[in-house]
């Protein structure tokens, strides 16, 4: 059984050999999960498979309580993480007697909070925000605001700078950003993603849990080939096994998803929970099913069945492609948190998920997904369900003739590029095809 390790944080240094070369030792002790005692491999089954039901029941309790409930459960995941990640530089600062490490850290925080969160709530709510008196002026000035607050927190640290300790203090002041990028940042796209509607949240989600549990199972029962040193109880087997069970659970799970407007919805009111749900409209055509030609190479089974297309809707498509990058890219998120620890000898980052280890060890890649799942979905999923009567209202009111002849002359442009019209037309619809009153009045202006 492998002894306990006495954390090594920022900055501190071991002179003994086992230090200089930790992965040494680590690797003398690997044991495969199918490999390890009976008594202990089903101990710990039962821990973890208890406890990942019980998150599972909290995770699905707070979905049905509303978007509100959904976006203070990621706060909260994102807040203790960070603290967590953060606990690893503090302790070297309080040996060290370096002041306000951890207020700055936290202030830091709030502050990125505040800027990101807020970014989210002006975009998707400005109808609310805009028109209310108190709130108009933090909308207006959103941004320089976020600055100042920044700009403050960077001048108390670097006015806290003492001789002797800026090595350590500015590797700290390093480590807090990178929580801030990879956490807080992190957590922003996520937030956006259940603002966008449910469904772009908790299937990312969902698929990581699922690949997260049949890569456990799969490594638990046949896993004999390690495949990364980083975390050296995954195996090949596990890793492949959880991808193709991740791909079978993605498509079936969206398309149980995809029937439910609640999960299907974007967010118009906070208040909004599983039970208070209203249709929305249009919806987004990625869950509306067409017809898909059965390819030739499957003839055979055309042939015996009589089918020559099959109805699938485009969000089951988006679901395996989404599965695919939580089985295969996501988990190296869990490995960049398996560096970490090796990097400072700690085993997990806590011990607040009996079985699991800290709540960082559980959501490692969680906000690697998230950040996928916003960027996928702006993309090639998000619609803008903007009339052509909108648009040109828009112009009409609010365009010079110059800029209306201007845009109209891009327009062609851009249709003679994709090769949708001739670039004679370019010559026709120009300056030359202007009437002479038109003429007069843009020289005038």
């Amino acid at each position: 059984m492998r002894g306990k390790r006495r954390p090594v944080f920022l900055g501190s240094r071991k002179s003994d050999s086992t230090s200089q070369n930790p992965d040494l030792e680590h690797e003398k002790e690997i044991v495969m999960l199918a490999a390890e005692p009976s008594t202990k491999k089903w101990k710990n089954w039962w821990l973890r498979t208890i406890t990942t039901f019980m998150m599972i029941g909290a995770f699905f309790t707070i979905l049905a309580s509303g978007h509100l409930w959904v976006i203070l459960m990621v706060t909260a995941i994102q807040t203790i993480v960070y603290g967590e990640v953060v606990q690893i530089a503090q302790a070297p600062a309080k040996e060290r007697q370096v002041r306000w490490y951890k207020t700055l850290s936290w202030y830091f925080f709030v502050s990125a909070m505040y800027f990101l969160h807020g970014e989210s709530i002006i975009y998707y709510f400005q109808e609310i925000i805009l028109v209310d008196a108190s709130l108009l002026p933090f909308a207006t000035h959103h941004r320089f605001i976020s600055f100042v607050l920044y700009v403050i927190g960077f001048v108390f640290f670097v006015a806290n700078l003492r001789k002797g300790l800026y090595k350590r203090q500015f590797a700290q002041f390093g480590w807090t950003h990178m929580a801030l990028i990879l956490i807080v940042v992190q957590s922003h796209f996520i937030v956006n993603n259940i603002l966008e509607g449910l469904i772009w949240f908790v299937l990312p989600a969902s698929l990581v849990i699922c690949n997260d549990i049949f890569a456990y199972v799969c490594g638990f029962f046949w896993g004999r080939t390690p495949l990364i040193k980083l975390s050296p109880k995954k195996t090949v087997e596990g890793f492949l096994g959880g991808w193709l069970c991740t791909l079978v659970f993605g498509f079936l799970w969206a398309t149980l998803l995809m029937h439910f407007d609640y999960m299907i919805c974007p967010a118009k009111d906070l208040a909004t929970s599983a039970w208070t749900a209203e249709s929305c409209s249009p919806k987004n055509p990625v869950f509306t099913a067409v017809p898909w030609a059965i390819p030739e190479l499957l003839s055979p089974i055309t042939a015996y069945t009589h089918l020559t297309e099959v109805w699938i809707a485009p969000v089951q498509i988006h679901a395996v492609i989404m599965a695919c990058f939580a089985s295969l890219i996501a988990p190296f998120g869990g490995f960049f948190a398996s560096g970490v620890k090796r990097a400072f000898h700690i085993k997990d980052f806590g011990q607040s998920i009996p079985g699991h280890g800290g709540m960082t060890d559980r959501m490692d890649c969680q906000f690697l997904m998230g950040l996928f799942a916003s960027i996928y979905y702006q993309s090639f999923i998000k619609t803008y369900n903007q009339s052509v009567g909108q648009i040109l209202a828009l112009v009409v009111g609010n365009l010079s003739l110059g800029d209306q002849l201007e845009l109209l002359e891009r327009l062609l442009t851009f249709f003679v590029n994709q090769g949708v019209l001739d670039a004679a037309v370019l010559d026709k619809c120009g300056a030359a095809a202007l009437q002479e009153g038109a003429r007069t009045l843009l020289t005038s202006n």
